[in-house]
């Protein structure tokens, strides 16, 4: 059977635009009841009894038994000699990637991760203290593919943050092992450790590593068990059993988002290379079939090529199915009026990813408020911020573009206030704290305040 992918034709000019835009952009984030309640039990069971849930969960979902938890627990030796095994060329490409993320990150650091203190004019000395989290779990997914990009996204910004202690659970599942329901990450082709996972693990400063995945791994992580620690956050994508879990720990501990579908907008005005942008949809398309690639541009005649271009390019796809299935269902390729109202629909969508394939991105980009990512010209292609350019690749989706950051050095840092008082500046802040206090019935306060002044607010 001849696999077609067929995106939406629109044209904001069209009388239903509206209506049809809604309907394309919708996804419901919305986690299956049966998912939620199996979820909440996996969490219970893990927080009552520790290290024996998780391998039991293990086995059933991963099929892969154990007869304790150190049998899944990864040694920095084998992150060692995972690195020496791999090839050489993916030995320096990780070590590139490696370097190029962990520059960025340092200058994000010293851009905004710094502590700061300053004395007002009677001595009082006020600032902010930025420490880094102790202790962090990183989920790197598993199953259907290996993710060693995943890796180095959540481990060196934590480890340019300072913190001590980085955990990765990743889960790897034996082949047909997952149950119906399950809630591992899917089934491995061998079923073994992903050598260039291990091998990111080494070069980007893991701490320790357990070889368990989903709901139960969320819970180890969260609560701790005999053998895993506690964490403080817990970072990194998953399917919907790990993105249910994480919601549900949050309090417990920090997390950084909850994820959607991928997604890539490209902002197009006609002089790139159609297949070039056909190539960039199907870099998120082939993620699964939920992805959401979307091409704005103002050429009727070019959105036409780049159709062609997507016709011509499917068939040699390895995931070429999903592709398809992604495009069909939820890709987009929108007729404007003029780039103005390109940026403009741009930033209702708030996108994911967000290339600007134009002979002159700068003009545009002010216009731009709302992406995870920025991708300026038509060089710029969206795969090169996945593996290497340098800022991180774990950004929100699904529109929380409008108020979420991507992943960065100060998810794994807080930041304390720093307040040391004067005598002199006492007199000044007890009066006014004194005051407002009585004002709001809170007699210790008003007094605390007071008792450090030479001339006592009356209480009323």
């Amino acid at each position: 059977m001849t696999l077609v992918a067929a995106p939406a034709r629109l044209s904001t000019s069209a009388a239903t635009f509206e209506a049809d835009f809604a309907a394309r952009l919708h996804w419901s984030a919305d986690t299956d009841a049966a998912i939620e309640q199996r979820v909440a039990d996996i969490l219970a069971d893990v927080q009552k009894r520790g290290d024996a849930a998780v391998l039991e969960y293990t086995a059933r979902f991963d099929g892969l038994s154990a007869p304790n938890m150190a049998a899944l627990e990864l040694t920095q030796a084998d992150f060692k000699a995972a690195f020496d095994a791999i090839p050489q060329a993916q030995r320096d490409a990780l070590q590139a990637a490696a370097k190029r993320v962990r520059s960025y990150h340092e200058a994000q650091k010293k851009a905004s991760g710094e502590s700061w203190s300053y004395r007002d004019e009677d001595g009082t000395l006020l600032g902010q203290k930025v420490t880094p989290l102790d202790r962090v779990g990183i989920y790197v997914p598993g199953g259907k593919a290996a993710y060693p990009s995943s890796l180095l996204m959540n481990a060196i910004p934590a480890h340019v943050a300072g913190v001590q202690e980085i955990i990765m659970v990743v889960p790897t599942p034996v082949r047909g092992s997952v149950a119906t329901g399950g809630t591992g990450e899917g089934t491995s082709t061998k079923g073994e450790r992903n050598e260039l996972v291990l091998a990111a693990a080494y070069v980007a400063g893991v701490t320790r590593a357990f070889t368990i995945g989903g709901a139960q791994a969320v819970a180890a992580l969260a609560y701790g068990t005999e053998t895993v620690p506690k964490v403080d956050k817990i970072t990194g994508p998953g399917n919907a059993y790990v993105a249910s879990a994480k919601k549900r720990v949050f309090g417990t501990v920090g997390i950084d988002m909850i994820a959607g579908p991928s997604e890539i907008l490209v902002l197009a005005d006609g002089t790139t290379p159609p297949d070039w942008v056909a190539m960039d949809l199907f870099s998120q398309a082939e993620h699964d079939e939920l992805a959401q690639s979307i091409l704005l541009c103002p050429d009727a005649a070019y959105l036409d090529a780049v159709q062609r271009e997507i016709d011509r390019l499917l068939p040699t796809m390895p995931r070429a199915e999903i592709i398809a299935k992604s495009l069909t269902g939820r890709g987009a390729l929108i007729l404007t009026r003029d780039m103005e109202e390109a940026c403009a629909i741009s930033n209702r969508i708030a996108p994911e990813h967000l290339e600007v394939s134009s002979t002159d991105p700068h003009r545009w980009e002010p216009l731009l408020r709302h992406a995870g990512a920025i991708f300026l010209g038509a060089y710029t292609s969206e795969s090169l911020g996945d593996y290497c350019a340098g800022p991180n690749h774990v950004l929100p989706t699904s529109g929380t573009a409008r108020f979420s950051s991507p992943l960065g050095v100060y998810d794994f840092q807080k930041r304390s206030s720093l307040i040391e008082v004067s005598e002199a500046g006492a007199q000044v802040l007890g009066t006014i704290a004194a005051e407002l206090a009585y004002g709001e019935g809170l007699q210790a306060h008003a007094q605390a305040a007071e008792m450090r002044l030479t001339t006592p607010v009356k209480p009323r």
